[in-house]
């Protein structure tokens, strides 16, 4: 056998393995994610033969509230998806205005990914949530969506009990807000967006007056749509596995080469 047809079947054989390997580490390589919030614990597991520390974070519970169509919706229908959250209310003098601009920027910063095909954009929720609920209607909120130009598809405005609203701000999302007592003008609410994955965890909170920090927010969403449950195998990986009939193929087809070669040469 000559150099160049056992240098073509060492390839051969070594491609998979070493595609297998390469696409491997390179889904394992260290990325700097948007960090999580919010431990509930911790637990013990072993790894390879060591004890290692594993952190439980907290995941946010759920709600369920009414949209500007009137639909209920809950947390837990969005389990799965990103969120990405604020609060406002429609007579808000001040921050709200620039608050929704920026939401609806967001939204069209999704549309522009979507189009290029790039990114998958269709599991991103933005959701925006009344803090004057009581004056803040079904029909109030529409009107309002629709002067912000939202997708309704896309970005929720929600409205229901005050309770479960500011109950969820300040216990699961950790920001406060205050009542207007009875000043339909006079609410404080927080300007921050928050960050949330796909699996209910808070992964960053921006400051939604800042371009900035909102330029920031963009690309923690980008890296949280590329981001890759620990707990399944990499999508590339497996795209790579799939293609074992066509290295299976090509060895084959090279086996026969070099047996057709070698018997040229014993001619």
């Amino acid at each position: 056998m000559s150099q160049k047809a056992l240098l073509a079947l060492c390839i051969a054989i070594l491609l998979p393995v070493v595609s297998y390997f390469l696409v491997k580490g390179v889904s394992q390589e260290s990325i700097h994610m948007p960090r999580r919030y919010y431990p509930d614990s911790t637990v013990e597991k072993v790894v390879n033969g060591k004890k290692v520390m594993d952190t439980v974070w907290h995941q946010v519970g759920n709600f369920t509230l009414t949209n500007q169509l009137g639909n209920t919706v809950s947390m837990d229908s969005l389990r799965g998806k990103i969120v990405i959250a604020d609060f406002f209310f429609t007579r808000c003098p001040s921050i709200c205005p620039t608050l929704s601009r920026n939401m609806k920027g967001l939204q069209d910063g999704l549309k522009l990914k979507d189009l290029t095909k790039r990114i998958d954009t269709t599991f991103v929720q933005l959701l925006s949530f009344s803090v004057d609920p009581e004056r803040d209607s079904v029909p109030v909120l529409k009107k309002y969506a629709d002067r912000y130009g939202a997708n309704h598809d896309v970005w929720w405005l929600l409205t229901g009990p005050k309770k479960t609203i500011y109950d969820y701000a300040l216990q699961e999302l950790k920001l406060g807000l205050q009542d207007g007592g009875g000043i339909d003008s006079a609410f404080i609410h927080t300007e921050k967006f928050v960050l949330i994955d796909k699996q209910g965890i808070v992964r960053g909170y921006y400051n939604g007056l800042d371009s900035m920090s909102l330029s920031h927010l963009a690309e923690d969403l980008t890296l949280l749509m590329l981001e890759k449950d620990k707990h399944k195998p990499s999508p590339v990986l497996a795209q790579l596995l799939s293609l074992w009939p066509v290295f299976l193929i090509a060895i084959a087809g090279l086996a026969v080469f070099l047996w057709i070669a070698r018997r040229n040469d014993k001619k």
